[in-house]
């Protein structure tokens, strides 16, 4: 057997190994591919201050002859999180790899990437760097060796679809998306917040290594009741990290209890039926036992404003401790024109008003 081909060997056992163990392959990493979908971070971030991100690059690498992985840890402190590798002949580093999105949590995540169209039998200085809106910080800076022969790895970074959340109830839900693992042993977890910056996370999950699609989902409890939540669906494997659309649900209100009589309970919810020049607002309303008229507020400003504000006619609702499905028909709308609205819903305890929503015509 020729000294080249007992290195290709190596190197494809070397690679092997490492797509089944990188994730666990660096202590200072706190996850756990074999964790369950029960949250580790608590969605109370706004207790928590944003910062920098830290970084820890490994000295774990699998080269072959043009090739390596490379990975470490980043830990994005609460703000949305770009990692990359700068990399070269000496320690100047004159090239990088392209910018990974690891998201915006406060626990330390793997961060892999490939390296590709490297000189066989060199040696290579690298780091890892993570950039947020609160700085760029930089890990140590090591060195590998490309070998002499080998073959290169068998697969691709992942792909990652965020889908509707289901099961939703007054304190909790079920985020659902699919992934592709593209023949590399992969992980996924879900991102979820108040708002659009997200800022927790759920325990991460194995997808295996297989190339169709894996359903992925974790529920959540303990959610704030009324209460809309963003959350994204992403996946990593050796060969860098992918994310998937940012979507949102509102969890349902309080359970009414019959014979209280509170303000109305009012949850805004997607437009549909959505044309050039018409739409459909709709929206779930609980009178809480006392008679109830509600109505939708809308306009092309996006703060609602009293000048363009525009309103549906009031629909009076019975006494009732139950939600109703409730919705109004625009017309003569604008062409090409973005819209906001939210429900708005009164009784003899006060008026209430939902969030925000737009839609925009065809």
């Amino acid at each position: 057997m020729s000294t080249k081909l007992v290195v290709g060997l190596v190197v494809g056992i070397a690679l092997l190994i490492m797509g089944i163990l990188y994730f666990a392959s660096d202590s200072d990493s706190p996850v756990d591919v074999t964790a369950t979908s029960t949250p580790i971070v608590n969605n109370n971030n706004d207790t928590k201050e944003a910062s920098a991100p830290t970084v820890v690059t490994s000295t774990s690498v699998f080269p072959s002859d043009n090739a390596a992985m490379v990975t470490g840890t980043v830990n994005p402190k609460g703000a949305f999180t770009t990692y990359w590798y700068e990399y070269g002949t000496t320690s100047n580093l004159q090239s990088k790899t392209n910018n990974q999105t690891i998201g915006s949590g406060f626990v330390s995540i793997q961060a892999p990437i490939y390296i590709p169209n490297l000189t066989k039998n060199t040696t290579y200085y690298y780091k890892l760097v993570a950039e947020n809106q609160y700085g760029k910080v930089s890990g140590s800076q090591y060195t590998f060796k490309t070998t002499d022969g080998g073959s290169v790895p068998v697969g691709s970074i992942p792909t990652s679809r965020t889908l509707s959340a289901n099961n939703i109830s007054s304190n909790g839900a079920r985020m659902n998306g699919e992934v592709t693992p593209n023949r590399v042993v992969t992980q996924y977890w879900f991102e979820y917040g108040r708002t659009t910056a997200l800022g927790s996370i759920s325990a991460f999950s194995s997808a295996g290594d297989g190339t169709s699609k894996v359903p992925a989902s974790v529920s959540l409890s303990d959610l704030e009741p009324n209460t809309t939540y963003y959350f994204r669906l992403n996946a990593q494997n050796q060969f860098g990290t992918i994310n998937g659309t940012i979507l949102n649900f509102r969890t349902e209100g309080s359970v009414p209890v019959a014979g209280v009589e509170l303000a109305p309970t009012v949850i805004t919810k997607n437009a549909t039926s959505i044309t050039t020049n018409k739409a459909k607002l709709n929206a779930t309303v609980s009178p809480n036992n006392l008679q109830t008229k509600y109505w939708f507020e809308y306009s092309t400003d996006s703060l609602l404003g009293s000048v363009l504000i525009k309103t549906t006619n009031q629909v009076a609702l019975s006494e009732t401790s139950d939600s109703s499905v409730v919705w109004a028909d625009l017309s003569n709308l604008s062409s090409n024109t973005t819209y906001y609205f939210r429900v708005v819903a009164e009784n003899s305890k006060g008026v209430v008003r939902g969030d925000k929503l737009t839609f925009k015509t065809n």
